[in-house]
């Protein structure tokens, strides 16, 4: 069982606190990580991910840190690829578990699923 003093979990404990201060601030500050500065900058191709897997929960009304750790982890399923899927979801989840409400690693884990499967239909064809 990885612990919760794990470099890579603290890394992204960061981040999503980051991204969380950045749905309030709506600008880039120069006080985030380069790793968080990089999702921000690809929030055009991380955002509409969000909205297809979820339609019912648009990006604007959804709960702001379930939507900083799905950026998070949407970013690195698509972009930086440097994790299998299933880390990068198992991770999203502790991070769920940790700082969201108690339906929050349910509804994370179902939006991440719902993109997983789409891009393995994706390959597939």
């Amino acid at each position: 069982m990885k612990k919760k003093s794990d470099p890579r979990h603290l890394a992204r404990q960061k981040i999503v606190q980051e991204l969380f201060s950045y749905s309030f601030l709506k600008k880039q500050n120069q006080d985030f990580s380069s790793e968080t500065q990089k999702i921000i900058k690809n929030l055009d191709k991380v955002d509409p991910k969000i909205e297809k897997a979820a339609p019912e929960f648009p990006v604007n009304r959804l709960n702001k840190i379930d939507l900083a750790i799905l950026r998070l982890a949407i970013f690195e399923l698509l972009i930086s690829k440097k994790e299998p899927f299933r880390v990068i979801i198992d991770e999203a989840i502790e991070l769920s578990k940790e700082f969201g409400s108690e339906n929050s690693p349910k509804f994370v884990n179902g939006t991440l699923g719902t993109i997983i499967k789409n891009l393995k239909f994706k390959i597939r064809n």
